[in-house]
């Protein structure tokens, strides 16, 4: 079994922390199988004691493996699936088991975040139904273009999903991370016709995302929906550039500032005003 292989551990330092070819060596039919059953997945890491990927204080797994290739990425070594570190159900069940008191105790949950976790979408809903029997809070952290991978059964296993919402407009979606962003909104409406809470997740990148009509249509559009319990409005940051050095990826953003304080609070202030709580 790949797990067998001296790897680096499953914790690490930080999510920032570059990891690459960890499941390399698994075979091509091996990760067929894997995403076909979910017995297998790959992750780039657990992280403990998060408190901004859901309620409380929270156990995230980032999963690798991502099929958008957002601008201002700080993890580009997740795109790729065998830059993962190779983990079955079994063992990622027993590394989440060891935080379920302590999750309890702090009001907190298990994220599952990426990359893009609906890539492996057999082992997400593995993962997440075996958190939720433990009763421990669930939330998925998704782009939402993979949404349909889902049934309605699967969803049951999700407490919350903390849906990233790029852009509005089509092509300036399409310039920012590649891919179209139908699905995405056709995702949430599923979820709005669910009730099943949703906290949006918004990059604010100065000259790229700032503009006021695009952050008027994705909060109105948010309040709509009516599921919407917050807006995380996250300021860009260069936290992860040295990673795409790392990987000889061109990046282009490499003179954009963090936005302003003035200016994440006007954006912040946009999606208040439709109704919406935002921080």
């Amino acid at each position: 079994m790949p797990e067998a292989i001296r790897r680096p551990p499953l914790a690490a330092k930080n999510p920032f922390e570059l990891r690459v070819n960890l499941g390399a060596d698994v075979p091509e039919s091996d990760v067929r199988t894997a995403l076909a059953t979910g017995e297998m997945g790959f992750l780039h890491s657990f992280t403990t004691g998060s408190a901004v990927d859901g309620p409380g204080i929270r156990v995230v797994a980032w999963t690798a493996g991502c099929q958008w290739r957002c601008l201002y990425c700080h993890n580009p070594d997740t795109w790729t699936m065998t830059n993962g570190l190779p983990v079955t159900i079994a063992n990622a069940v027993a590394e989440l088991r060891k935080y379920r008191r302590g999750l309890a105790a702090m009001a907190g949950g298990f994220t599952l975040s990426g990359g893009e976790p609906l890539m492996q979408d057999r082992f997400a809903v593995k993962l997440l139904g075996a958190a939720k029997a433990m009763g421990i809070h669930t939330a998925l952290d998704t782009n939402g273009w993979y949404g349909d991978r889902l049934s309605d059964a699967d969803l049951d296993a999700i407490d919350l999903v903390l849906l990233d919402i790029k852009g509005w407009e089509p092509e300036r979606h399409r310039r920012l991370v590649g891919m179209d962003n139908g699905p995405t909104l056709e995702f949430s409406r599923r979820l709005a016709a669910r009730r099943l809470p949703v906290w949006v997740r918004f990059v604010l990148v100065p000259g790229l995302t700032d503009e006021a009509a695009e952050v008027e249509q994705i909060a109105g559009f948010a309040a709509a929906l009516g599921n919407v319990t917050r807006v995380d409005v996250l300021p860009f940051h260069q936290m992860g550039r040295h990673k795409w050095a790392q990987l000889g990826i061109d990046y282009a953003l490499h003179d954009v500032q963090p936005a302003s304080n003035e200016t994440v609070e006007r954006v912040r202030t946009t999606f208040r005003s439709a109704g919406l709580n935002a921080c």
